[in-house]
């Protein structure tokens, strides 16, 4: 398939194929470059800083790839000791491991011959490093602290709200689509208008509702209030503008009643354009973080973006562990798009906005 794009795109070109590039081919490819490097630079970046030691994310200037300090292990001390290499005075470069450090001195020896020790200033050392993958990043926070449990918690809440969201934005969507009555035109307005309000100011009117029905702590909380959303009624509504109104006359003919039409006919028709929002709510649910940060205060239904907020203390912060774990949050999410990204352009494209 990449030959076949490949041989594609050459014969595209300005010329034809084997004639030589454009400048405009060449701009358009070194954009494209730049465009590729700025999307997916920074999840490169953490991708790979979550396989680096605490201390490696905080030394300057950073590198790329994790590397690991070398430790040797030296008779008479129980734990290996870090290895650096020390340039002598006749040129020559010798490796030693650092016994301890006292101010700007370190206390040194040779591995190779433990009973000789040297002092030398810290900035005339260099620490011998090696690519290393830092593993315990991932496992110590999955053995450590319930992040299964938040997992889980993350997983119900994106199911159900995605449900729930696909339900009452569709039985929306099919009335404001297919019926005929007073005061439809103003109710699409106010629909459309709540996209303008921001969360942050009904946040505390609907604390207040879920505090008077007795949800907060509980993962109701986080999946009831976001169950209905203006996008979802909105996209759903111009796709089923599309559908043929013939059909669902014929299917009112023969006795159908309305929930039959809508389960039935309206529903299978715009499995599209349910595609695209139910990505879409997948993605909102799983990256909410304000809402829920709000209505749960309890640990055991933290979802996974509340966990993570678990390593961020007042005094320090785990950036090893934070960023692993943000790793594992990406991985469904990413997982969702690849597998369905091609409904996005194909549902979209056929919602009537175009």
């Amino acid at each position: 398939m990449a030959a076949i794009s490949l041989k594609q795109l050459a014969k595209a070109r300005r010329g034809g194929a084997g004639a030589p590039l454009h400048w405009t081919d060449i701009a358009a490819y070194a954009y494209l470059a730049v465009g590729v490097v700025l999307m997916f630079g920074p999840v490169l970046w953490l991708v790979l800083s979550s396989f680096k030691t605490q201390s490696a994310l905080l030394e300057f200037p950073p590198s790329l790839l994790p590397m690991a300090q070398v430790e040797v292990s030296v008779p008479g001390h129980p734990n290996p000791l870090p290895l650096f290499s020390v340039p002598q005075s006749d040129g020559t470069v010798k490796e030693l491991v650092q016994v301890r450090r006292i101010g700007i001195v370190a206390q040194m020896v040779d591995p190779n011959n433990p009973t000789e020790t040297f002092r030398v200033p810290i900035d005339a050392r260099t620490p011998v490093r090696k690519a290393a993958l830092a593993l315990e990043n991932y496992t110590e926070p999955l053995e450590r602290f319930a992040f299964l449990r938040f997992l889980s918690n993350s997983v119900f809440v994106t199911v159900v709200a995605t449900a729930l969201t696909l339900l009452t934005n569709s039985m929306a969507a099919y009335a404001l689509a297919v019926y005929d009555f007073r005061g439809k035109g103003a109710a699409m307005l106010a629909v459309v208008g709540t996209l303008m309000i921001p969360i942050t100011i009904v946040l505390v009117p609907v604390y207040l509702v879920i505090t008077e029905l007795g949800l907060v702590n509980s993962l109701w909380a986080v999946i009831l209030p976001g169950a209905a959303t203006p996008t979802g009624v909105f996209l759903l509504r111009q796709y089923m503008l599309t559908l043929p109104k013939d059909l669902i006359e014929a299917a009112r003919m023969d006795k159908a009643s309305e929930w039959q039409i809508y389960w039935r006919i309206v529903l299978p028709l715009s499995m599209p354009a349910l595609a695209v929002l139910a990505i879409f709510s997948i993605m909102w649910r799983w990256n909410e973080f304000l809402w829920p940060l709000a209505v749960l205060t309890k640990t055991e239904v933290y979802t996974l973006q509340i966990g993570l907020n678990a390593f961020q203390g007042e005094l320090q912060t785990q950036w090893h562990y934070l960023l692993a774990m943000t790793v594992v949050t990406l991985l469904p999410v990413a997982l969702v798009f690849v597998f369905l990204q091609r409904f996005i352009t194909t549902g979209i494209g056929s919602t009537g906005m175009k």
